[in-house]
């Protein structure tokens, strides 16, 4: 037994003439718009609603927590990514601190946080796209909108979300460089619409908006109605719209300069990105009372057009149908990498773990990632989706932070090009706030993400360790 905490070493993970390493193509710059890009997507468009429904105008409380937590792992992130710059992400970590089982039940987590993230945002841009295209005047079925397991509309399956993860899973096997240039024009199409909102909506600012601040308080709560309430509670799913940061990290390999480069792109996508959210939240409570957008499914386009800016609107909602696949492609390729490793260790089927020689990318994992995401964008709901892909990446990012901890006193000595100040500090403040954030979802996802780690924990004894799965 063991082996099953055998650990690899640093030495061998960032070996750069092993025959399965992947291209160094990307720039600091790439890397901060791939952050922007996985960041600010559904989280800003959709969840400023959900938390202030949750928090009332306090959701500006809940902003702030989820990302001073979302700093204190980046920076962890970026210590880790820049002293081990292979693919990866906190997988890779895990495996060279704390040993092969640690690393396979933090693999699986991340491979619920990509794959059910994807998915979240591909049922999202459904939504946004479905109603897009009634403006002008094209109806889908609504059969075809939502899968069986919404509970408002079921139908047969999200056709549309199926449509845009295969859409983006081809554009990842054209190669990463490519996909980073298409990536960075659709940031810029997203940051503009949210500028366009900040500037229509503060002449709107009413301060009274704010009175009063915290209606349920800052602890997460369930009021007598069964409603999660408080700031708390709007942190743990808001948090959603913070996380993007950690797939710069699966870059490694990929990144001319890792030293440099990776903590530039994790902790400055991370810096914008807060400060775009801080914004963008303080201008949509100011704008118009909480309880007057916070049960719609497009918050900022519903705002606007209270504010009779109608056609302002339907820019944002096309801004969104244009940029939100930029999200996707994000964490599609962190997914892909996640697997690929994984497949190169020999925890999945190596075969898998294949390049191909001309575009540089995992085209297996690239395929089968995409299926797996259509598959569960074809069923499942938001809502769902996105509570529980804060569970698994609440898991890696205490693993990372411990990860941390344990190389800082393994090896002191090792280059780190970047090293966080008071690393040891950061880094138990990383885990303290993740583990509240973790204990502020609902029970029902709690349970949800221990059934699925027990299935991870019963697939590596049953299959990974077998001989013929590292074949």
């Amino acid at each position: 037994m063991s082996d099953i905490f055998r650990k690899k070493p640093i030495d061998a993970l960032v070996d750069e003439k092993a025959p399965d390493r992947l291209k160094p193509t990307l720039s600091a710059w790439h890397l901060v718009l791939l952050g922007v890009g996985a960041i600010v997507g559904t989280g800003i468009y959709t969840l400023v609603g959900v938390g202030a429904e949750r928090a009332g105008p306090a959701v500006m409380l809940s902003f702030a927590v989820a990302g001073a937590i979302c700093v204190f792992a980046a920076l962890a992130y970026a210590e880790l990514a820049t002293m081990i710059p292979a693919s990866g992400s906190a997988y890779t970590y895990s495996y060279a601190s704390m040993g092969e089982i640690v690393a396979w039940l933090v693999g699986w987590a991340l491979i619920l946080e990509y794959s059910v993230v994807c998915s979240a945002v591909a049922v999202g841009w459904s939504g946004y796209a479905t109603g897009f295209l009634t403006g002008l005047g094209v109806d889908l079925p609504g059969l075809l909108t939502a899968g069986p397991g919404d509970p408002e509309n079921p139908g047969i399956v999200n056709l549309p979300a199926i449509v845009i993860i295969a859409a983006v899973t081809g554009m990842l096997l054209v190669g990463v460089r490519e996909s980073a240039n298409v990536n960075a024009a659709l940031v810029v199409v997203k940051i503009v619409a949210l500028a366009i909102f900040v500037a229509l909506a503060l002449p709107a600012f009413d301060v009274a908006n704010f009175e009063p601040f915290s209606p349920y308080g800052f602890a997460a709560t369930t009021d007598e109605n069964g409603a999660d309430r408080g700031v708390m509670s709007a942190a743990a799913i808001i948090f959603f719209a913070f996380y993007g940061f950690d797939a710069v990290s699966t870059a490694a390999e990929e990144t001319k300069d890792p030293g440099r480069n990776l903590s530039v792109g994790i902790i400055g996508s991370m810096l914008v990105c807060t400060l775009i959210y801080m914004t963008v939240a303080a201008a949509a409570v100011g704008a118009l009372p909480f309880k007057e957008f916070s049960t719609s499914s497009e918050p900022l386009a519903h705002i606007l057009r209270n504010l009779g800016h109608g056609e302002a609107a339907a820019a944002i909602a096309a801004a969104a149908v244009i940029a939100l696949p930029t999200v996707i492609l994000a964490f599609m390729y962190g997914q892909s990498r996640i697997f690929f490793v994984m497949a190169r260790d020999g925890l999945l089927p190596r075969r898998l773990g294949a390049v191909d020689k001309k575009s540089g990318t995992p085209v297996a994992m690239t395929i089968l990632t995409g299926v797996v995401c259509s598959a569960l964008a074809g069923v499942l709901p938001l809502a769902t989706i996105a509570e529980l892909a804060n569970a698994g990446t609440l898991c890696a990012f205490v693993a990372t932070a411990v990860a941390l901890i344990i190389l800082r006193v393994r090896e002191p000595n090792r280059a780190r090009p970047f090293k966080v100040p008071l690393g040891p500090v950061v880094a138990v403040l990383a885990i303290l706030g993740c583990l509240y954030l973790f204990f502020s979802l609902p029970a029902a996802t709690q349970l949800r993400f221990f059934i699925w780690m027990g299935i991870g924990l019963a697939v590596y004894f049953i299959f990974a360790r077998r001989p013929a799965a590292r074949s």
